[in-house]
């Protein structure tokens, strides 16, 4: 090995604490390494008050400082002598570690709250607050794929640049006439002709064009002009439709399937399932025998500090099975293997003949 000669640079007092040593994870590195014409897009997003991230195009990345044992010697060739000395530029004791973590899009629904979207609202729109899509994008800690999905996952409408999450009931309502509408037009569910769709809950019903096109995005494939309906997700939405009325006041489940399969028609009510709306209900059996009813319990509405999401849970209910509580936990954990570590820290497994359970690994007061 040469031998070189380090000395301080000239430059190195205000270089001081100019540097950063960041470890790529190996996902990472083959997307930078593989980049061939353009180069890919990193960006840390934060707030002063939050922890950055970094975002790529696919993915959020937390980024955690790491201390080093040993001093880590940023150093530059010297001019006057390239192959034997080396200038000193600063000193680090650190490094930026990235970790995969799940996007920050619980503050859309705090950022557009009163900005919600009903039908008959364009009278209040120029009071309302706005909180613009290129705003949200550049703020919002998720990368670009992961904005996107937020959207449509929350039902955010972009209307002239402007973000508004759509009322619930409207959405519903929506949903219902696009059933009908394929029923009386007969159009087949698997290739129905957007245009004329759009067209007719813009002629009868006085829906906007944007919103309906978007809705209709949400809730399957378009491809060359003809809609791909994802029949699950609006079986779906339309069973969370009602049961959010039951928040508080359970409903019977046979009530319930009687309702949601009237709801959908004839034609789709063999794809209505209780198994489509896990991480939205509590379904409750009483001891002596009594029929099953059902609450409404979104994982949406739970802290996301796991910590926090916790107690929630076990104040709601004290043991759970695996199959109930992980779907409750599928938003606050970037894969199974990271909801198995939270599982394992936050509670606690009991095994008996009806399975596995869960329940707190420290008592809370009811």
């Amino acid at each position: 090995m040469s031998e070189l000669d380090l000395r301080l640079s000239a430059a190195t007092a205000q270089d001081t604490g100019s540097f950063r040593l960041l470890e790529l994870p190996p996902e990472l590195c083959q997307i930078i390494e593989s980049a061939s014409e353009k180069t890919p897009s990193l960006f840390i997003k934060g707030h002063p008050t939050e922890d950055a991230v970094l975002c790529t195009s696919e993915k959020t990345y937390a980024v955690r400082s790491v201390l080093l044992s040993n001093t880590v010697l940023v150093v530059t060739p010297s001019r006057s002598d390239p192959d034997g000395t080396v200038h000193i530029r600063d000193q680090l004791h650190e490094i930026l570690e990235l970790v995969p973590v799940v996007p920050k899009l619980h503050k859309l629904s705090i950022l557009l709250r009163d900005m919600e979207y009903d039908e008959g609202d364009e009278d209040r729109q120029a009071t309302m607050p706005k909180y613009s899509y290129e705003k949200a994008r550049s703020e919002i800690q998720a990368s670009e794929a992961e904005f996107g999905r937020g959207l449509k996952e929350r039902r955010i409408l972009v209307i002239e640049g402007q973000l508004r999450p759509i009322a619930p009931a409207h959405l519903s309502t929506v949903l219902e006439l696009l059933l009908n509408y394929l029923i009386s037009l007969s159009l087949s569910h698997q290739a129905a002709a957007v245009e004329e769709l759009v067209s007719v809950l813009a002629d009868e019903h006085e829906i906007p064009r944007a919103v309906s096109n978007q809705v209709i995005f949400w809730f399957g494939n378009v491809k060359e002009g003809l809609w791909k309906m994802d029949v699950d997700a609006v079986i779906r939405e339309l069973g969370v439709g009602i049961l959010r009325h039951h928040r508080h006041n359970p409903i019977f489940e046979h009530e319930f399937l009687k309702k949601w399969k009237n709801i959908v028609g004839d034609t789709f009510e063999s794809s209505v399932k209780l198994s489509l709306l896990s991480g939205d209900y509590l379904r409750s059996l009483s001891s002596i025998g009594e029929e099953a009813t059902l609450t409404y319990f979104p994982s949406s509405a739970l802290p996301v500090d796991p910590a926090a999401r916790f107690v929630e849970l076990f104040l709601t209910r004290q043991r759970w099975k695996h199959e109930e509580i992980e779907h409750f936990l599928i938003d606050i954990a970037v894969n199974s293997k990271e909801r198995d570590k939270l599982l394992l820290k936050h509670a606690r497994a009991l095994t008996d003949t009806e399975g596995v359970w869960y329940t707190a690994r420290v008592s809370y007061n009811n």
